[in-house]
Order: C-alpha cells, then structure tokens, then sequence
C-alpha cells in the first residue's frame, strides 16, 4: 500500500476548506483515508496563524514509515520545517517573445550599447562657425 500525505477538499462553493490527511493513493481525493493531520483554509490570509495547522508529531511518524507528500503538502511541510522546502520550477516560456521579436529586440539593444559615431563631422561645422 502506498500511502500519500494529501489534501482532501471540504466547505461550501466558492468557499474552499482542505484537510491534510494521510490516504492510500489508489483512493479518490475525497475518499477514504486512514488519518486526518492538519487542515489548510486558503480563505484565509497568508499570515494568519490558522491558516496552516499540522500535527507535527504524527506527520513525522507517517513520513517515517514511507509516506510521500503530494506537491502542495511538501511545501507546507517545508514552510514549517519539517522537510527541506522543495525547489520551486521554472516557469513556462509562453509570454516570452517568440524567436523574430527576440532576435530584433537583441539587434536594438546592440545598436543603443554600439559607441556614437566619432565626432569628425562636427569639428569642420565648428571651423566654419568660428571663420
């Protein structure tokens, strides 16, 4: 049996509520599960001390015995210090320029860090201003 540290989804519409629980994997998100450890309310603001609530003690036994945590789990679990916190991903390259912008972009950057001309043609204006 694998067994997953996960999150289950509870509350109204439009009003989430999750539940941090300890499941076999093979069950439906919002099946069965063997232990409730903790509970997340994204309603909540980020700072908000009820936001977050683990039971450290039993979290620790069932990662000990080969629980993994599913991606968002691992992250509060980093947040509280209980596992390292995970490598955040790259993000997509979607709204970046695609390759004919990138090149003309790269081509005016270029052109504005190029040195100014020399300033012979400006010397001669001045001779004849001064003459």
């Amino acid at each position: 049996m694998s067994l997953r540290i996960r999150l289950t989804r509870a509350g109204a519409k439009k009003r989430p509520f999750y539940r941090v629980v300890i499941a076999d994997s093979r069950k439906p998100r919002d099946g069965r599960f063997i232990e409730r450890v903790g509970t997340y309310n994204p309603m909540l603001a980020k700072d908000h001390p009820d936001r977050i609530l683990l039971k450290e003690e039993r979290i620790r036994y069932w990662l000990s015995v080969g629980a993994q945590p599913s991606d968002r789990v691992a992250r509060f679990l980093g947040y509280a210090g209980i596992l390292d916190k995970p490598a955040v991903p790259d993000q997509t390259k979607k709204n970046q320029p695609k390759a004919k912008a990138q090149e003309r972009l790269k081509e005016a950057a270029e052109a504005a860090a190029a040195p100014p001309p020399p300033a012979a043609e400006a010397e001669p204006a001045e001779a004849e201003a001064a003459g």
